[in-house]
């Protein structure tokens, strides 16, 4: 591929002034030879004040931070690399940003065709390197890309031949107009809801506010996960719990599906009912099970236009009631076992303010945080995100440095595992010339994967493999590994958390929080007993 004038420096001022014009405002870049005439093309326009460069050692850090900013500042966000296995460094974010529907930019710069297959340096086949993406090879075709109305990732292949650096003689090689879609608008399905069915709506990952906005006008109970910026007004937090209460659940006639619920087993037991109807606001994609006959994949939605009818009322109460009775239950579990993760997540969850960030870990973190996190005023919703498209522990830190970054928060917060932390502690390798957000990373630390204790191979059968196969105590010490990177750690027990989560914080900072999951299986079996009990009396 060339440029006008037939080099990789104009390449890479076409490339720029074509991200100015679809909007992008941040680049991240991993730097590296190939990629060197992007990269300076990059500095030229942030000394310009085009764009936020942003600088990483870590390819694969580089994209997460990418996708951080992307799901916030909702915009096509660049991760660029050089040649050879950096490319390849940028797959687990992709394949995040693919599955959750972010529109995250990989530019790859390679060598030229002509040497593939020749044994050359930092040679491979790159195109199409990323499996259900993508892929085009010049910044016309990207123009073309970033107008389309579906967000998706998508990969621009830089072929850069030699000489690859060459005088820089004008900001822009070309002008480039606003990039407009030529998609003709597809049909657009809209199911009216009608009454009469026992329904519940089912707010998953990155519903949004529509969720509640249905529920409450249609008088039907709202299930909404922490993530899914539906956890307001009337949502029941505590819905996990309710779904395995079979006199409530096994009465439900139908689903009204919002987001990309991934979070629990109850959630997708009842999806996959073979004689519950859904509608889901969405595609294959976004659903969590297979769709049987009684599946209807639509755009949107309306309530029904009369407004609850009594036995919507009627239904809404039980549930209501029943929800009174679990969340006391947790709250006791809490008042118990104040040394807890479950009791760690309660007080993060309490410490986000209006207008706040919280970014979440997956794994136990983000399933504590389900059933403590409260719902809160219609109005006073916080921003809560975690990466669910594949549900990863990597690349966490990262895409919360880069959530901090896109947004203007009153509070930024990210709660983490141990394991999820040092899998992406190289997100804390940022050079000093780096844009820094406001931003306080709590680490659960427990010593391992607390989550297992919860599931089939913690049972006591498995007693003997359990802390080897899937517990993986490291015994790391993060004091020292943040001192390496040169971030401010504390390590306090979970009696001074919400205190220290109340103090203002400039910059990143790492609070760890240690707990013990030594009960963590005999916390989670004892607490779905004690609201099964209350919920029979």
């Amino acid at each position: 591929m060339t440029g006008p004038d037939g080099s990789a420096s104009s390449i890479a001022r076409d490339l720029v002034a074509c991200l100015a014009a679809a909007g992008v405002t941040d680049v991240m870049l991993a730097p590296g030879s190939r990629s060197a005439p992007v990269a300076l093309a990059l500095h030229a326009a942030e000394a310009r004040g085009s764009l936020r460069l942003h600088v990483r050692v870590d390819e694969r850090e580089a994209g997460f931070l990418a996708l951080g900013l992307a799901k916030v500042a909702r915009r096509p966000v660049p991760v660029v690399t050089t040649s050879g296995t950096a490319v390849a460094n940028l797959h687990p974010a992709v394949l995040e940003a693919l599955h959750a529907g972010v529109r995250v930019v990989a530019v790859t710069a390679d060598r030229p065709a002509r040497l593939r297959g020749t044994g050359a340096n930092q040679t491979t086949v790159q195109p199409g390197i990323f499996p259900g993406v993508t892929c085009v090879e010049d910044v016309d075709a990207l123009a073309r890309e970033l107008a389309a109305p579906t967000v998706r990732p998508v990969q621009l292949n830089l072929e850069l031949d030699e000489p690859i650096v060459a005088p820089v003689l004008a900001p822009e090689s070309q002008v480039w107009s606003a990039a407009r879609s030529t998609t003709t608008d597809a049909p657009h399905e809209v199911a009216e809801l009608e009454r009469g069915p026992r329904t519940v709506v089912l707010a998953g990952d990155d519903a949004g506010p529509r969720a509640r906005q249905v529920a409450e006008a249609a008088g039907w109970p709202l299930l909404a996960e922490p993530t899914s910026g539906a956890r307001t007004g009337p949502a029941l937090p505590s819905y996990r719990l309710l779904l395995a209460h079979a006199p409530l659940t096994g009465d439900v006639e139908r689903v009204v599906c919002l987001g990309h619920p991934t979070l629990s087993r109850p959630v997708t037991s009842l999806l996959a009912r073979a004689d519950v109807d859904v509608v889901h606001v969405g595609t294959a994609s976004t659903f969590p099970v297979p769709a049987g006959p009684r599946v209807r994949f639509v755009d949107d939605v309306t309530a029904p236009r009369d407004g609850p009818s009594p036995e919507d009322d009627a239904w809404r109460e039980r549930w209501r009631v029943a929800e009174q009775v679990a969340a006391d239950i947790v709250t006791v579990s809490v008042a118990e076992h104040p040394t807890s993760g479950l009791a760690v997540a309660s007080i993060v969850a309490r410490a986000v303010p209006p207008g706040g960030l919280l970014v979440v870990g997956a794994s136990q973190v983000i399933r504590d945080l389900d059933l403590v996190s409260p719902a809160h005023p219609v109005g006073e919703r916080r921003l809560v995100i975690a990466n669910r498209g594949l549900a990863g522990i990597d690349g966490v830190l990262s895409t919360a440095i880069g959530a901090a970054l896109a947004r203007d928060s009153s509070r930024a917060l990210a709660v983490v595992g141990d394991l999820t932390f040092l899998h992406g502690s190289n997100g804390l390798l940022i050079g000093p010339d780096e844009p820094r957000p406001d931003l306080t990373i709590v680490v659960v630390n427990d010593d391992g994967g607390a989550i297992f204790s919860t599931l089939e191979q913690g049972a006591p059968d498995h007693a003997d493999a359990f802390e080897r196969v899937f517990g993986t105590p490291t015994g790391a010490d993060l004091a020292a590994l943040c001192t390496g990177y040169g971030v401010p750690h504390r390590r306090v027990g979970p009696s001074e958390l919400a205190a220290v989560l109340q103090e203002p914080a400039a910059g990143l900072r790492v609070v760890e929080v240690p707990v013990s999951r030594d009960d963590r299986r005999a916390l989670d079996v004892d607490l779905r007993a004690a609201a099964a009990e209350a919920l029979e009396a």
